[in-house]
């Protein structure tokens, strides 16, 4: 990918870029569902990546060529408005943001190109502003840490792209730690780097169905939480004990109850699984796994067909320590903890097992973790 992407820049612009980044995307290993509710998740970035190379402009101008689409566009930093539209908003979205908090920025001209699988939800719209804030502050010459990048990119992506995303994606791409994932408190953007083994790889299990989780499902979810929350007189779920809630929920609304009890046991999981990763049992790491996805499935009713089928195809597969399904829910993808040495039987084994259950063909993506955004030497 480095020397692809030097390639296309001499290509586009005629001359040898001065920088090269690269900016992974993420998948959350446990953790679903909590983080608007201040909760805990453990992500970590994956050896899929957005790559950027770049060198400064004689003017305010940003010029960027997406390598994958075969798309060019431009914008003056004095004077760039926002069209609703398009992969080039994403790029505004950060400068507005770097800008807001007065931040002296420089133009330049790039050329992006990416391996991170489309749709397959690994939030390549993360990795491209941790990307393009690495670019800024390399050409504008200032100094940012992850958790402020991180916060800049969900800005951008709030306010200016109009998603109304947590903080999780960009923090675990700016932040990833090489062999690590990231144990993220989301009320306090506070995080730790957890050692994985290295015996151990992640599979994402690309189930090739799409999520439809509509608008008026996640609201419905976060709303219900929120019901929750009100209930006991606390600001979010992440107040709330597995105690305290087991001895009130025969009083609640039944589908609230149940709500209310996935955050707070999906919570514990995280923090069990922390500690069990920080002892290398990758066994009783596998189990808070499956017991995420049955909490997913049955109590935040977020699964489908699909996930459950792959997930079942993943347990069956040599080498599972443990699966689940991941990210918002009803389609997309799934993740497991597999062995290593076993990892291209697993592969072949859910491929084939999918496939029978569902009749359709799953992509499987095995990735180490990886470190977070980059400068990348050109020597």
């Amino acid at each position: 990918m480095k020397e692809s992407i030097i390639q296309i820049f001499e290509k586009t612009f005629e001359e040898k870029p001065q920088f090269v980044i690269r900016s992974p995307g993420r998948v959350n290993l446990i953790g679903d569902h909590t983080d608007y509710n201040d909760g805990f998740v453990f992500p970590l970035a994956v050896d899929y990546a957005v790559w950027l190379a770049l060198s400064p402009s004689s003017d305010m101008n940003i010029t960027l060529f997406a390598g994958d689409l075969n798309e060019s566009g431009t914008f003056n930093l004095e004077t760039f408005h926002n069209t609703k539209s398009g992969w080039l908003e994403y790029v505004k979205g950060v400068a507005f943001s770097l800008q807001e908090k007065n931040f002296s920025l420089s133009g330049w001209k790039g050329c992006i190109l990416s391996n991170l699988p489309i749709g397959a939800g690994l939030s390549s719209s993360a990795a491209l502003e941790m990307a393009i804030i690495k670019a800024f502050a390399a050409v504008s010459q200032f100094s940012i840490e992850p958790e402020e990048m991180a916060l800049l990119g969900q800005r951008a992506e709030n306010e200016w792209v109009g998603m109304n995303c947590g903080i999780m994606d960009q923090l675990a791409s700016a932040g990833g730690i090489s062999n690590h994932a990231l144990f993220i408190d989301c009320r306090t953007i506070e995080f730790e780097a957890v050692p994985l083994s290295h015996n151990s790889l992640v599979a994402i299990l690309d189930t090739s169905t799409r999520r439809k989780l509509v608008a008026s499902d996640y609201n419905a979810r976060r709303q219900q939480c929120e019901s929750a929350s009100q209930f006991f007189k606390i600001p979010t779920l992440r107040d709330l004990s597995l105690e305290q809630l087991e001895t009130n929920i025969s009083m609640m609304d039944k589908t609230v109850g149940k709500r209310a009890l996935h955050v707070v046991s999906e919570n514990n999981r995280v923090l069990s699984a922390v500690d069990f990763l920080k002892k290398n049992d990758l066994k009783a790491t596998g189990r808070l796994l499956l017991e995420s996805h049955e909490s997913l499935r049955d109590l935040f009713e977020v699964s489908s067909p699909a996930l459950d089928q792959i997930v079942e195809a993943a347990l069956e597969s040599q080498g599972c320590y443990g699966a689940r399904m991941t990210g918002a829910g009803f389609g997309g993808c799934a993740v497991a903890l597999v062995e290593k040495d076993a990892s291209e039987v697993f592969r072949e084994q859910v491929i084939q097992r999918y496939q029978e259950k569902s009749g359709l063909k799953a992509q499987i993506y095995l990735t180490p973790a990886t470190n977070g955004t980059e400068l990348i030497s050109l020597s």
